[in-house]
């Protein structure tokens, strides 16, 4: 099983959707901080946000045994092979991951 690295890339915070549908005083996600490394294989990292490591799995999971250069989604929408870019699924304040091999 091959190692794979999760960058946090981007905390974003949707105002205008807080705005109309947040409880008063929410703001950015702060479980994960911008330029946040984990290495990991299959188990969620120490300090990692359980929802986003549901949403970010199945590209872990792909590029820890192997995928990742055949099209699952290098060619589709990645230029990088063994890269993937994704998000948790938290509409009001997203966190945006890259998930790449540790070992390219």
């Amino acid at each position: 099983m091959k190692q794979v690295k999760i960058t946090v890339l981007k905390t974003s915070f949707e105002e205008d959707l807080a705005e109309r549908y947040a409880m008063p005083g929410l703001g950015p996600c702060t479980a994960m901080k911008e330029g946040q490394v984990f290495i990991t294989d299959l188990k969620k990292p120490d300090g990692f946000c359980d929802t986003a490591w549901k949403c970010i799995f199945q590209y872990v999971f792909a590029l820890a045994n192997g995928g990742g250069a055949d099209g699952f989604f290098y060619g589709d929408w990645i230029r990088e092979p063994y890269t993937a870019v994704s998000c948790c699924n938290d509409g009001l304040r997203p966190v945006y991951f890259k998930i790449e091999l540790a070992d390219k």
